[in-house]
């Protein structure tokens, strides 16, 4: 039996998917003719065809393709380029947490959780420099914490360990669920936001390098104080034309390294990029961070930082991808969905008060067995 599909529905999935016509056509070699209505495919084929472009079946027999807006704002426009139709990874990804955070927000209410007062307490029109600071004093987190970190590494998982502490939810992935497959790129999103009184949520591509993820979690830290969702694709080396990331990228770069601080102990007489290195060192944060601290305060020119600025983007590119993005299973996943709500879940299962089934989902996982390695971990019993 053939399907009867719109023609135009099959090549507005495969753009939507991101992939090319050439190699769908070696899994699907009558693509080309079901583009020109010229063949139908087999329920069977559809189904695959489906699968593979990550839609549900009933979507293709729809007469026009739907369509598919960010349920969030998006704040990734850069000057007159308009960004491309989001992909299904992002679009996934934003709904798996919005589904998510509403569990968590439903948690928060049945056990009587405080609304925060910080969340939307600051405007884009607030003093940068006293943002930052009461930011910082909020989550009880000061570059002199930073100082006796040993590695970036320690110094940003320090970081999300204290703003989990202080009830926003953190989480970082790569893919989209669990789903190694289906890769995030940071090209298309670096981080996003939802933003909720009760269940902020803060989500960091895993496939970003480190310097770019502390950079993102003090920008979405920033929305946070503004009481704004949205999509980000923040850049240090870039000044965005919108005027809430352009706020929140100032907050951020004076929450990790504040300039008043950064004045007195910069040494114009050392060597550039040593002294990159000592300063990255000493606030233990990216040697791009401080390089973009330094020319914010002219301290060098744009020229002198563009050239410093690629070289070093080269050098940590290649670190990162020697180091590796594997680990523990049980330890990383409190890190890919929030040790917070990893603990939430699990607490609310063993009581009865939300189905496995359920908890399987968000988690995902399958087997019973992990979900109660999951639970050891949190020094929860059968």
């Amino acid at each position: 039996m053939r399907m009867d599909v719109a023609p135009k529905m099959f090549a507005w999935a495969r753009e939507r998917a991101r992939l090319d016509i050439e190699s769908l056509l070696k899994k699907f070699p009558k693509l080309s003719e079901w583009e020109q209505d010229l063949a139908k495919p087999t329920l069977k084929q559809l189904e695959g065809y489906a699968n593979k472009t990550h839609l549900p079946i009933g979507v293709f027999f729809l007469p026009e393709p739907p369509k598919e807006d960010l349920p969030i704002p998006d704040f990734r426009t850069m000057g007159s380029t308009p960004y491309r139709q989001p992909s299904p990874d992002l679009l996934e990804t934003i709904y798996l947490c919005q589904q998510r955070q509403e569990w968590y927000r439903d948690f928060a209410k049945i056990h009587g959780y405080d609304q925060f007062g910080f969340i939307g307490s600051k405007t884009i029109g607030d003093d940068v420099a006293l943002t930052a600071s009461d930011i910082s004093k909020a989550l009880q987190f000061s570059f002199e914490e930073r100082m006796q970190a040993r590695t970036w590494a320690d110094a940003l998982r320090l970081f999300v360990e204290q703003v989990e502490k202080h009830g926003i939810m953190v989480m970082q992935s790569g893919v989209v669920g669990s789903n190694n497959y289906r890769k995030l790129e940071p090209e298309e999103f670096r981080g996003f936001v939802l933003v909720d009184t009760l269940a902020p949520l803060i989500f960091i591509n895993g496939n970003d390098t480190l310097s770019a993820k502390m950079f993102t979690l003090a920008h979405e830290l920033a929305h946070i104080w503004l009481g704004e969702s949205g999509v980000s694709n923040v850049l240090m080396e870039k000044l965005p034309d919108e005027k809430t990331e352009r706020w929140c990228n100032q907050v951020a770069a004076e929450l990790l390294v504040p300039v008043a601080d950064l004045r007195n102990v910069y040494d114009a007489h050392n060597d550039l990029p040593a002294e990159i290195k000592r300063l990255a060192h000493r606030y233990k944060v990216s040697t791009l961070v401080v390089l973009r601290r330094i020319f914010d305060m002219r301290a060098i020119t744009a020229e002198i930082f563009w050239e410093i600025w690629h070289t070093e983007l080269e050098r940590l590119v290649k670190i990162e991808r020697r180091s590796g993005t594997g680990g523990d299973f049980y330890r990383t996943l409190g890190v890919r969905i929030s040790r917070r709500f990893e603990r939430a879940l699990v607490m609310s299962t063993l009581e009865g008060q939300t189905l496995f089934r359920d908890a399987f989902r968000m988690l995902g996982i399958k087997k019973n067995a992990t979900f109660y390695e999951i639970a050891g971990n949190f020094g929860f019993g059968k």
